[in-house]
């Protein structure tokens, strides 16, 4: 059996991995757009931080240690899925028993065309490595970041570390999606501290470009034309579906899956930043994408190719910040009763919904994020003990007594 995977990043890797640990020996392909070994994006930060090349999260040997027919620099165009076949950009066209769809996404902004040149995003290893490189030459003085969630966060400290100047537009608040206004607040003191400037209000809803063919700078809805050496769009993410166009593979923002991630044709699965799937609280469909749910994922997804019945337990809203020099931690919804503390440059804050943790926010201090995502999960009543939450050293005993009850996963 042949099993092709579209994709190289951490949900195609783990597809790969899960089925040859399960001792699986079809043939697996896996074809990457990208000139390089499979690589994580999320390490890219602390790669470009290093020099470390910790974005070969496997290994650049993995294709040859899990016998993967790796095909780099193959871009695939169109996917017919009654003739099982997946056509590439150079004119060939690979047949397949069982397909995976791990295309992953892109940055982008609103209404800027990423593909226009000058414009910069950081989800990919071919334009992070051009964006630097023209750092590190000395041809990029200045940059613009549209957007300021967490992603765009990081690659503005990335290269104010690197000397570049760097400004920032934000919507309206730093990182909205994820946090709330106090949090937000905070994070937007320390990386103006950090020397990068803010525009609040001039935001990702881009009117037009200034520069052919090149662009230079960008007016925005204030009317205002802001310009730089590099052009980064860091508002959200677009799953990689245009290939799909024609197919007859559902998709909405993302590709459509159910609760085995199989899509509307029985042998073709979409997995990671490219699968639109559903929270695992709200049953809402959504593209959650972060690193921990494409691994469980694509773990669901091969065990269902080895004919498991495995169903996925849903996907949940998380994400973290390390390089800021304050280190935040999101997870789940804003919402219900709030719990708070702040104290010294920390913030934590908890929110329940019937004395159970539906979400939290940590600012300075994420100690004991593993605790409250573990009973966020497991939806525990912590009613008799929630005045002991956000003490200092919460959850050590908890830790010894999960072993007695074995209520919590950490």
């Amino acid at each position: 059996m042949r099993i092709l995977i579209i994709g190289a990043g951490p949900a195609g890797v783990t597809v790969a991995e899960t089925l040859r640990l399960q001792g699986d020996q079809s043939e697996i392909v896996m074809l990457s757009s990208e000139p390089f070994p499979p690589y994580s994006p999320p390490a890219m930060v602390e790669y470009f931080r290093t020099g470390r090349p910790v974005h070969f999260w496997k290994g650049e040997d993995f294709p040859e240690r899990l016998h993967v027919d790796y095909r780099q620099g193959a871009e695939a165009v169109a996917v017919d899925p009654e003739a099982q076949t997946v056509c590439l950009v150079d004119g060939e066209t690979i047949p397949y028993d069982r397909l995976v769809l791990a295309s992953g996404g892109r940055l982008y902004a609103a209404r800027l065309e990423e593909f226009k040149p000058g414009v910069y995003n950081f989800k990919s290893l071919t334009a992070a490595e051009e964006l630097l490189g023209r750092v590190t030459r000395g041809e990029a003085r200045s940059a613009l970041i549209v957007g300021a969630g967490f992603i765009g966060v990081e690659i503005a400290l990335l290269l104010r570390r690197l000397g570049v100047e760097v400004t920032q537009l934000v919507r309206s608040r730093v990182m909205r999606e994820m946090l709330d206004p106090e949090t937000s607040e905070m994070v937007l003191h320390t990386i103006e501290r950090e020397g990068i400037k803010t525009q609040r209000g001039n935001d990702a809803d881009a009117v037009a470009f200034v520069g052919e063919p090149q662009a230079e700078a960008v007016e925005v809805r204030s009317g205002d034309v802001v310009s730089a050496d590099l052009l980064v769009a860091a508002t959200g993410l677009r799953p990689n579906i245009e290939f799909l166009e024609g197919s007859g593979i559902e998709t909405d923002w993302g590709v459509l899956v159910d609760d085995h991630l199989g899509t509307n044709y029985p042998n073709v699965y979409a997995v990671g930043d490219v699968a639109e799937t559903f929270d695992r609280f709200t049953g809402e469909r959504y593209v959650h994408a972060i690193f921990p749910n494409a691994v469980a994922q694509a773990q669901c997804a091969a065990h269902n190719l080895l004919g498991w019945d495995v169903a996925y337990e849903g996907a949940e809203s998380m994400n973290s910040l390390k390089h800021l020099g304050l280190p935040v931690m999101a997870v789940g919804r804003m919402e219900g009763e709030e719990l708070r503390v702040r104290r010294n440059g920390v913030l934590r804050k908890l929110y329940l919904q019937d004395d159970r943790i539906v979400g939290f926010r940590l600012t300075g201090d994420v100690s004991g994020a593993g605790i409250y995502r573990s009973l966020m999960n497991k939806q525990v009543d912590v009613g008799p003990f929630k005045h002991r939450l956000l003490q200092r050293g919460f959850g050590m005993g908890m830790i010894e007594e999960r072993a007695r009850t074995s209520l919590f996963v950490v």
